[in-house]
């Protein structure tokens, strides 16, 4: 166990190498394309092949293949059984000493929940977000989106689908996440990212350790053909988080401690959208 932690931690005490780790965490529970890590990253694909090999053999990472392309994700069992070790052991199970922030095992409280949805552009699918999970929790979730590189208007698109769908789309705007990163800026209990872009890129440290989770979707501003074409992008696009949107709501968000309820985020993002009931 310990010959395995050490080689773990040499591993990830290369600069390159947790850089790719760290990619990869943030894209979890995604599977992700061995050129997207390397093209995100600007990292040969050579080299990058090498990294990603060292952190397989360390057990920290996993690889699968889907026809010609080999596909990556974190094996978060053993990076759990890694950080548990640190903890408990070097530590000796004292996360005051170890871990300056609360690690908030306990329940959430019982009053409003704080959400934000990020995604690039702020221009359709965060703003979905936004927007169903206001209508369909309201009175438990104050609902924020934002983008790393925001467009200036909304997506047309997006906005005739919510309109068409009952939404009030009057106060919807493309915002960036600095306004979220303030110390004005209210202290965030969940952060998703709903997109793939928007996960690979390092975001603020959000305060107050919220549980995050990453519901990557295809993008339906990126959709080509007519007009008919389009917004039958958007609303798949809409469908798809609607789906997401309702399995988080029916969460009994204020009985799960903090590790169910990441777990439970987890699955949601893990499940094809298809199967969520």
């Amino acid at each position: 166990m310990l010959e395995l932690i050490s080689d773990q931690l040499a591993i990830l005490g290369h600069s390159q190498r947790i850089s790719v780790f760290r990619m990869l965490m943030r894209r979890f529970p995604d599977t992700v394309p061995a050129g997207e890590l390397a093209n995100e990253l600007g990292i040969k694909p050579s080299t990058l092949s090498n990294y990603l090999n060292a952190l397989q053999r360390s057990a920290l990472v996993t690889q699968e293949r889907s026809g010609t392309s080999l596909l990556y994700s974190v094996d978060m069992k053993n990076v759990q059984h890694m950080l548990g070790f640190l903890l408990n052991d070097c530590c000796r199970g004292r996360p005051d000493i170890c871990m300056p922030l609360q690690q908030g095992k306990g329940t959430m409280t019982d009053r409003k929940f704080n959400v934000l949805f990020i995604c690039v552009g702020n221009s359709a699918r965060s703003i979905f977000a936004e927007s169903l999970l206001r209508d369909f929790g309201g009175d438990r979730f104050n609902v924020y989106s934002a983008g790393t590189r925001p467009f200036s208007e909304l997506n047309p698109f997006a906005v005739q689908v919510l309109a068409d769908k009952g939404h009030d789309t009057s106060l919807l705007r493309s915002k960036t996440v600095s306004e979220f990163s303030g110390t004005d800026a209210p202290e965030m209990d969940f952060v998703f990212t709903v997109c793939n872009k928007a996960a690979n890129e390092e975001c603020p440290a959000w305060q107050g350790q919220p549980i995050s989770g990453h519901w990557g979707m295809e993008d339906p501003v990126k959709a080509e053909g007519t007009d008919a074409e389009k917004s039958l992008a958007f609303q798949r696009a809409y469908g798809a988080l609607k789906r997401r949107i309702q399995a988080f709501t029916a969460l009994p968000v204020e009985s799960l401690d903090r590790i169910a309820l990441q777990s439970a985020v987890d699955d949601i993002g893990r499940t094809p959208v298809e199967d969520i009931k």
